[in-house]
């Protein structure tokens, strides 16, 4: 059977749900008019209510509900007409108010899927169970001070969309790939940004193992993982912790846990606690949300194109392969960048070499000098008029890289570098032709040899004449009068 793994007592299967904590993109808190905005100096956006302050009350943001309902729709779920914010009381120093106001019993989205992209072009359908508003907490740090802990609380009363999956994904792998195309699902609608080191994006993984067809196992959960790379990880250690500790006969504890990524392990932070245990009950201060339909149909008349749908365009406009256009569509960023040089570019058929040199030479560069898409050292259509460029035969793939190399260290137009480094490519036939007749006299044993059969001489000659030409002579002009000139 599919994704089960050996252990010494047998098979096992990992289930695995994500609770994905996503930062609706606000100006404003949930609650509050105090900013949103990253990287402000600690307690500087804190208004009464945020701080826990008797005697505030909280007026919901209308924007968050937006975002909430856009994300919905781009989930396929189901928007809810009538939604509760309900208090969920826990303590915890960060926790200003003692309670979070959160969504349990009727949440504004329900239902809805993800469907992620695997191996092999295989893809899987992971249904949602819900999206919830709710508060974020402040911040603790605890490694300023040998003795103290000190508490940010810019952060609290942030709006989070919790995204709660179905446990059907039986692998990090797979974990991994909702998570990945979660966020560019958010990104692609404008209501998270997605950046997991700033913390807007977090992901809570639970994870259990049982034998097939019996009940599900007790699962631990590991909080608030910020990195895709670190979520893969943590949960195949996770994997193997509970493995050994089943089959040593022992039992898994239900508990929350953290990952250390400099360990590369999990450790206990506190046991779980169920729904029970934080007395929820609807908030008093906060009158039921009721959407009307004009509401969300205006929305959903908003809705970007998402990848799924650009990705299949590609494939079908652009005549690229499925994953090409998959890694084109990754990031939105990335495929407008791509359809801005396509617009830019007048040669014929040009979309599917554009899409190479992308994935390849700029992708490549980005990687090696820590760039990103929106701050490339060339514009974009300098990368469509190179393209372009060897479209017609101005030049060759070949002097297209060393052009691209110069285009990436000093911005200029291919066509200035081009008449700057004198690389235009040679397809004058009376030249090409010379060439080739010096190379054939030069070469008389290779020359007969390609006419006893060797064929693989005809590579060596062909490089003759690129050689004597300085690499700018026609690739398809050189063979075709090298190979006519053979045959007598």
């Amino acid at each position: 059977m599919k994704n089960l793994i050996q252990g010494q007592t047998g098979l096992w299967e990992v289930v695995i749900g994500l609770e994905v904590h996503a930062q609706a993109v606000s100006n404003a808190k949930l609650f509050s008019g105090a900013s949103a905005v990253f990287g402000a100096d600690p307690n500087t956006h804190v208004t009464f209510l945020d701080a826990g302050m008797p005697g505030m009350l909280p007026v919901l943001n209308k924007a968050c509900v937006d975002q909430a309902i856009k994300t919905g729709l781009g989930m396929n779920s189901t928007i809810n007409r009538v939604s509760v914010f309900d208090r969920k009381n826990y303590f915890y120093p960060d926790l200003p108010l003692g309670y979070q106001i959160s969504q349990f019993y009727y949440p504004i989205v329900t239902g809805g899927y993800v469907d992620i992209d695997l191996e092999n072009s295989e893809t899987k359908r992971i249904n949602i169970t819900r999206l919830h508003l709710e508060q974020d907490a402040g911040k603790s740090t605890h490694d300023l001070h040998p003795n103290l802990s000190y508490i940010d609380f810019n952060r609290a009363g942030v709006a989070l969309m919790e995204i709660v999956s179905e446990p059907e994904m039986r692998s990090a792998q797979e974990a991994m790939a909702y998570v990945k195309k979660l966020r560019s699902i958010l990104r692609y609608l404008g209501t998270c940004d997605g950046n997991m080191e700033q913390g807007s994006l977090r992901v809570d993984a639970n994870i259990s193992l049982h034998k097939p067809d019996t009940p599900f196992g007790t699962r631990a959960e590991i909080k608030n993982v910020n990195s895709v790379r670190f979520l893969g990880q943590a949960i195949e250690y996770e994997i193997v912790r509970q493995l050994e500790i089943i089959e040593s006969g022992g039992t898994v504890v239900q508990e929350t846990r953290l990952f250390d990524p400099t360990k590369g392990v999990t450790r206990s932070m506190r046991s779980k606690e169920d729904a029970m245990d934080y007395r929820y009950f609807p908030d008093p201060d906060l009158r039921p949300l009721v959407l009307d339909e004009a509401r969300i149909e205006a929305i959903r008349a908003s809705m970007p194109e998402l990848p799924d749908a650009k990705r299949d365009r590609f494939i079908k406009e652009f005549t690229l392969t499925e994953y090409d256009a998959n890694v084109l569509v990754a990031e939105k960023e990335v495929a407008d960048f791509y359809e801005l040089i396509v617009g830019h570019s007048k040669g014929q058929g040009a979309a599917k070499l554009i899409a190479n040199w992308l994935i390849v030479e700029v992708f490549g560069a980005m990687n090696r000098d820590g760039k990103n898409i929106d701050n490339l050292p060339f514009a974009p259509q300098h990368l469509a008029n190179l393209v372009d460029l060897i479209i017609d035969d101005t030049i060759s793939g070949k002097i297209a890289k060393d052009v691209f190399a110069k285009m990436w260290e000093s911005g200029k137009a291919p066509a200035q570098l081009i008449d700057e480094l004198g690389l235009k490519q040679v397809s004058d036939t009376s030249v090409i032709e010379k060439a080739v007749d010096e190379v054939l006299a030069a070469n008389p044993t290779q020359v007969e040899q390609y006419r006893a059969g060797k064929e693989q001489v005809f590579g060596f000659l062909v490089g003759q004449v690129m050689k004597a030409l300085q690499g700018k002579a026609n690739p398809g002009v050189a063979n075709t009068i090298l190979k006519k000139k053979l045959e007598f």
